[in-house]
């Protein structure tokens, strides 16, 4: 006789503690994709033997979320991860274990419990980010797309989602920007306030393309060199990011 109640799934315990990671990607680690990431965090965890929390369900996955992971290609000081975890763990120690089996490039730099951080979700907690980006271009011609693109009201700006090609405003994200000459060309100080569509640091420089004659590419002299400084809580009233850890 066959059973005609389906087995239902094994429910897993609620996490005892979570945990709040900013981790570092260096060097040629920059060329790390989102899906790389997680794929080689989720190794570092197992391999660390870190106790993470599993979803319920039939296909149970380890519960690790993701916020405001920066674009492939560029590097960063300032991505952010939380870990949900079914037994209590040292903090310190955690970053320690982890750090030690995660590829050189991507870097732990601070491990907290939620208990002290920020109240809120960590993706809400992500409004704003401070950028450089190193152009070849000559502080000229930077500083002329720059007072271009400050003085527009707006710069409509094009760019492939997951729901399709999409166009807007990039300028109304951008909360200051500047340009000082660098060895070899220029480099951009810029402050973003995130929203959605979430306007990124390449936008901007499509931006100054298309409304400050910025020429960049292989054709003229490389690729721009994006890296993330900070990102966290954006003060309206400051203008300052505020850390989303601590």
């Amino acid at each position: 006789m066959i059973d005609s109640v389906r087995q239902q799934p094994e429910q897993q315990a609620p996490p005892v503690q979570r945990l709040r990671i900013r981790y570092a990607k260096r060097g040629r680690l920059r060329f790390t994709s989102h899906r790389d990431f997680s794929r080689a965090f989720e190794r570092a965890v197992a391999r660390a033997r870190i106790p993470v929390a599993y979803s319920s369900g039939f296909n149970p996955h380890p519960r690790i979320s993701y916020a405001g992971a920066a674009p492939t290609g560029a590097a960063s000081e300032a991505e952010y991860v939380e870990l949900a975890l079914r037994e209590i763990v040292d903090p310190a120690a955690t970053k320690g274990a982890l750090d030690e089996v995660m590829p050189d490039g991507l870097d732990l730099l601070d491990v907290v419990d939620t208990a002290t951080s920020p109240k809120g979700a960590l993706a809400d907690l992500l409004t704003g980010s401070e950028w450089i980006i190193d152009l070849p271009t000559s502080p000229e011609e930077a500083a002329a797309a720059v007072e271009a693109f400050l003085g527009a009201e707006e710069v409509i700006v094009e760019r492939m989602t997951k729901k399709g090609m999409r166009e807007f405003d990039a300028r109304g994200a951008v909360v200051r920007l500047s340009s000082a000459p660098r060895e070899g060309g220029s480099r951009l100080e810029l402050l973003l306030k995130h929203g959605t569509p979430s306007v990124r640091p390449d936008d901007v420089v499509t931006g100054l393309e298309r409304i400050g004659g910025l020429k960049v590419g292989p054709d003229h002299g490389g690729l721009p060199l994006l890296t993330r400084l900070t990102q966290g809580i954006f003060d309206e009233e400051s203008g300052t990011i505020g850390d989303p850890l601590h």
